[in-house]
């Protein structure tokens, strides 16, 4: 039996969103922003030569259509970018009010979100006043530190000795709909941090606050390190989503990363979580076990989390080749009845003013049964067309872009 995988290359944006200009960093609309194209850009310039050198090399997703794609989306063609594509490929915009990872990922999971997102004003406090009494209450602490729109890294290095003296957790936000709490693994404790805002989360979820954000780290000042034990408490999808219409057709899901988290833990029977290098050894380990006619859905965070915030181009761009080399075992286990959709669900230029996201289209590549181009389309269209792979029904918006002429 058939079996889908979903790949999100989390923040690998190709420019070219037809409504970029309504979306900010800072004072600076993102038109104009090209997360891809901007990086192969300074590969070819040799400004990116640090850990790497030369053009962006990318030959597995660039044979599976990444520079038509990018060609596509934004007119921009990347050196090193221009092989002709083997697989199905295309290019997807999204229709939800945001440029978050939730509303990303449900709208390629099939269900674009229906209302507007609550956000902080960035202003210092950002908070209201009820919100920081119920973080102090809950942890048991006299104040809060930041309260503020802050990068994650930066106000860690900043308030990370205040912390550790005062115990007041770390509370800021970002462009996105968040809530973040950032506190030391050891002296604060994982579980309470842990306990902290999956409690509170339910006040800010009510509020149409998308996530309330753990943020653990560990170290001292002058050399703290955030941990892979992040964890998300998401909103619930407000509707069905591909996870839901795979678990009720009896099917098995997996998730590998933070997709559990995304989908507040509904209708996933397994999950796996870690850096992306580990990431990558369970998305090998799915291709060779994973159930007939299971859905396994994945991100790759580190190039928004370590590249894409912090404005690293040449790490941005070995991550990609890594990721790449990595892939083309991958690609090559699959089985003849298997479809691999890699895409992403926003974009994160580092070569852009500031240090959120950017609203961006984004690549639609597959490897399967399928070859061909399907042109713009939607985000929720990939959720529809991996359900159609699978024979499962899918309500909603999307519709499949398989068909006789490439695959079907």
């Amino acid at each position: 039996m058939a079996r889908a995988f979903l790949v999100v290359m989390d923040s690998l944006g190709i420019g070219g969103a037809p409504d970029a200009g309504g979306y900010f960093n800072g004072d600076l609309p993102d038109t104009g922003a090209n997360t891809l194209g901007h990086i192969a850009a300074a590969c070819a310039a040799g400004s990116a030569d640090i850990g790497r050198s030369g053009p962006l090399h990318l030959p597995h997703l660039n044979a599976l259509g990444l520079g038509a794609a990018l060609h596509l989306a934004s007119g921009a063609r990347g050196a090193g970018l221009d092989s002709a594509p083997l697989g199905l490929w295309g290019v997807a915009e999204e229709i939800s009010k945001g440029k978050d990872t939730p509303s990303g990922h449900w709208e390629l999971a099939g269900l674009p979100v229906p209302w507007d997102w609550a956000y902080f004003p960035k202003t210092t406090p950002c908070f209201p006043a009820d919100i920081v009494a119920e973080v102090t209450r809950l942890a048991g602490t006299d104040g809060i530190l930041g309260n503020e729109h802050a990068s994650g890294t930066e106000i860690i290095d900043r308030l990370g000795a205040a912390h550790q003296e005062t115990g007041w957790p770390i509370c800021y936000t970002s462009v996105d709909s968040v809530f973040q709490i950032a506190a030391h693994e050891e002296t604060f404790g994982l579980d309470r941090l842990l306990g902290l805002c999956e409690t509170l989360a339910p006040m800010l979820h009510a509020r149409r606050i998308g996530r309330v954000i753990a943020r653990p780290f560990t170290g001292s000042p002058g050399r703290y390190t955030r941990t892979a034990n992040r964890h998300d408490y998401a909103i619930a999808p407000p509707g069905p989503t591909l996870l839901d219409r795979v678990k009720g057709a009896g099917r098995a899901t997996y998730s590998i990363g933070k997709i559990r988290d995304i989908f507040a833990g509904r209708s996933v029977d397994h999950t796996v979580t870690g850096p992306d290098a580990a990431l990558m050894d369970h998305l090998a380990a799915h291709v060779a076990k994973a159930a007939d006619g299971s859905l396994t859905f994945a991100n790759f965070v580190e190039f928004d989390s370590l590249y894409g915030h912090r404005r690293d181009v040449a790490g941005y761009a070995r991550h990609l080749e890594w990721f790449d080399a990595k892939l083309g075992p991958i690609l090559a286990a699959l089985r003849p009845d298997d479809l691999m959709i890699l895409t992403a669900d926003h974009g994160n230029d580092p070569t852009w003013p500031g240090t959120d996201h950017t609203r961006e289209r984004v690549p639609v590549l597959a490897k399967g049964p399928y070859t061909g181009q399907i042109g713009i389309r939607a985000f929720a269209d990939v959720g529809a067309s991996l359900a159609d792979h699978l024979g499962i029904a899918m309500d909603g918006p999307g519709k499949s872009f398989l068909t006789r002429e490439n695959g079907l």
